[in-house]
């Protein structure tokens, strides 16, 4: 197995023959709710590429090493993998991180699966783009507590990691630097999306993906406002909104701006997968789904959803979880 999704001919090829397939066996029949399938978005295969960070093989193939390499932090032990965990829907399913020396963080791990559709990152948005994310917990002294410099050093004591950075910055006199290591990293997690879900099915043409229950739980999300916020291909707008969740006195937002107006503001995260990333909240303190839906209800549209409201837009969200990336735990040297 390998992790070259940068071009997937066969997988594609598939995809539009099984469309095809559908379309001549009239699989694409009307169910009567196209007004609300067009108020939706497939998932894209890939995430806009930044023009200063063209995304190739070499830089992934260096990424994913560096992504699973734990001796960029303090104590050696500690990757971004640890809370990024591919077993665990590449989050890590505790309320908050556990990062260096057993420290306890303030916020639950969002996923990093198609954080490269998001408008910024981090429950604040304290960074705009993954380029920015990747840098920060290695040098964040409760996550992986790693100077740059020194983590720079004990990648350049590797002859393999020196080949590698040349390979993926050819041209480069010194390509082993805080940039490169940046965008290498950034590099593999865009490659980490999660397409063909049974909605993405569903929206694509295959009315049968989704059974009635989804339905209605579609045409719920839609109907009590859900889709103002989480919306787009990766449902969300990646803006800010204010709310306090049971338990959280997380001022948010203002811990970047200082702007009382962003007092208890979080970015709005994404539905895709939220059925394999519990728990929820920016604090981590919501166990289940149906909790977070009536949280979210109750919380941002001013309204007590009913338990069959709840079950049915629950539903609808487990529809959003689509195929795993490919990819190779790498060895490292």
């Amino acid at each position: 197995m390998t992790h070259h999704a940068l071009v997937r001919p066969a997988r594609l090829a598939a995809v539009v023959s099984l469309s095809a397939a559908l379309a001549a066996t009239g699989a694409t029949a009307d169910d009567g709710l196209g007004n609300y399938r067009d108020r939706f978005q497939p998932l894209p295969h890939l995430p806009p590429i930044p023009a200063e960070n063209s995304l190739t093989k070499e830089k992934v193939e260096l990424g994913n090493m560096l992504f699973f390499e734990p001796r960029i932090s303090s104590s050696g032990v500690i990757s971004c993998a640890t809370c990024h965990n591919p077993a665990l829907g590449w989050s890590d399913r505790i309320p908050r991180a556990t990062g260096h020396d057993g420290q306890i963080g303030e916020r639950n791990t969002p996923t990093v699966l198609n954080s490269g559709f998001l408008g910024s990152q981090f429950w604040d948005g304290r960074e705009p783009d993954l380029e920015g994310q990747a840098l920060g917990p290695i040098q964040a002294d409760i996550e992986m507590a790693m100077a740059l410099d020194m983590a720079l050093e004990r990648l350049e004591g590797f002859p393999l990691y020196q080949e590698k950075f040349a390979e993926a910055f050819p041209g480069d006199e010194n390509p082993i630097n805080k940039d490169n290591l940046a965008m290498a990293i950034a590099s593999f997690e865009r490659t980490l999306n999660t397409p063909n879900s049974p909605f993405d099915r569903y929206l694509r043409g295959d009315i049968n993906a989704l059974n009635q229950q989804e339905k209605d739980g579609m045409v719920a999300f839609a109907d009590n406002g859900c889709i103002a916020c989480h919306s787009g291909p990766a449902f969300t707008d990646s803006n800010f909104y204010a709310i306090q969740v049971p338990g959280s006195t997380d001022v948010g937002r203002y811990e970047v701006t200082g702007n009382e107006a962003d007092m208890h503001k979080f970015r709005t995260p994404t539905l895709r997968n939220v059925g394999v990333t519990y728990p929820y909240m920016n604090n981590g303190a919501t166990e289940t789904l149906e909790e977070a839906v009536a949280i979210m209800g109750r919380e941002m549209l001013n309204r007590e959803f009913d338990d069959t409201t709840i079950a049915d837009i629950t539903a609808f969200l487990h529809t959003l979880t689509g195929e795993m990336p490919d990819f190779e735990v790498p060895a490292l040297p």
